[in-house]
């Protein structure tokens, strides 16, 4: 059904109509106007695709800092625990000195 609409035929009668109700002088500044809007709609576009690739790279270094967070925890963990080991080694070494 489209492909009957685009025919040379009937695009030349399409663009006569156009012609006849915008006028000569007026089709420059339609065809500016409509060339702007489609860089404008095209910019949009490009910038959600950044948006997304920010968001994305902002999730990632979130998750890379909470994971380098755990590991910081659990080292100081198993230093607190270490250190209480040693302390505990050292009480008994003196009390059997005693």
């Amino acid at each position: 059904m489209l492909g009957d609409l685009l025919q040379p035929m009937h695009l030349l009668v399409i663009g006569l109509i156009v012609i006849v109700l915008f006028g000569g002088k007026k089709l420059p500044e339609l065809g500016k106007g409509l060339g702007e809007g489609l860089r404008g709609f095209k910019a949009g576009l490009k910038g959600i695709g950044e948006e997304d690739e920010a968001n994305d790279e902002k999730k990632k270094k979130e998750e890379l800092e909470a994971r380098a967070y755990q590991e910081a925890k659990l080292a100081a963990e198993a230093r607190i625990a270490a250190e209480a080991k040693v302390a505990a080694e050292l009480r008994q070494r003196e009390e059997a000195i005693k």
